[in-house]
């Protein structure tokens, strides 16, 4: 187990606006009053360069503890999160000044988000995504069925895709339903950072079989660190929030041999 402040000293933190590093140490602060870490970096994320992380999303309180792990971890985050955040007030003014990216979901204009992450990507920035889509309906918060934006945004720009998991966020705050935070006791915030995935070669138009092996990819190994996490193996199906329960876990296609973490490269 790493603390919050042995991990930011050892961070290596990339440049930021006045904004990011003062919300950064207000959030810090206040959250290391009110929360423990229990952080495992593990196979680490890069100190610089474009980067994916993919997690699971357990409560609408987990990208406050994610955020405090990344920004700990010496990485400013740039989220993709619904639309609908940016029309709440001063909340939205922060999510514009911070760069953070809106997903008009079901809409047109959903595509837009990915244009916006591989422009961030490209710039050298660290791009969160929740690859459920929502806060996971599993009836006992395992990680769900994963959608493809993370996979195509790695395809196509070739970024290595770190997978983390997460678990406590929901004791403070409850898995859909926002409700007042349960400060008291203290919850411990759980974050276990696996074997990245490394960088490829970007192809502009991946086929869907390698980007449906991606995906599943990205959420065998985010469901195994939330089992760690856990002290629990996660269950062998995987609830699909489409048809409302658990599924047998798709089988993955050949294409999967050749897009797995680089065990032997934990720094890739």
């Amino acid at each position: 187990m790493t603390s919050s402040s042995a991990l930011s000293r050892r961070a290596d933190r990339e440049p930021s606006g006045r904004l990011f590093r003062l919300v950064g140490w207000l959030g810090g602060g206040l959250l290391r009053l009110t929360t423990r870490q229990d952080w495992r970096p593990g196979g680490g994320l890069p100190r610089t360069g474009g980067v994916i992380v993919v997690v699971n999303h357990v409560s609408n309180f987990d990208p406050v503890a994610l955020g405090h792990f990344l920004i700990g971890s010496g990485r400013w985050p740039r989220y993709l999160a619904k639309r609908e955040l940016w029309d709440v007030p001063v909340l939205g003014w922060l999510l514009r000044e911070l760069e953070q990216i809106p997903v008009a979901r079901n809409t047109q204009r959903a595509s837009d988000a990915l244009t916006a992450a591989r422009q961030a990507l490209e710039r050298g920035r660290c791009v969160v995504v929740y690859p459920e889509g929502t806060i996971t309906d599993d009836p006992e918060g395992w990680p769900m069925t994963g959608r493809p934006g993370a996979a195509i945004l790695a395809c196509e720009t070739g970024c290595p895709v770190v997978p983390i998991g997460q678990w406590g966020a929901q004791e403070v705050m409850g898995y859909r339903h926002p409700t007042f935070p349960r400060l008291v006791p203290r919850k411990v915030m759980r974050m276990a950072v696996g074997v990245p995935f490394p960088a490829m070669t970007p192809e502009p138009e991946p086929s869907p079989e390698r980007v449906r092996a991606l995906t599943i990819a990205y959420m065998d190994a985010v469901a195994a660190l939330v089992g760690s996490l856990r002290g629990r193996t996660p269950p062998a199906d995987r609830y699909d929030p489409r048809v409302g329960k658990r599924v047998p876990r798709p089988k993955q296609p050949s294409e999967v041999d050749t897009v797995g973490p680089d065990e032997g490269n934990p720094d890739a």
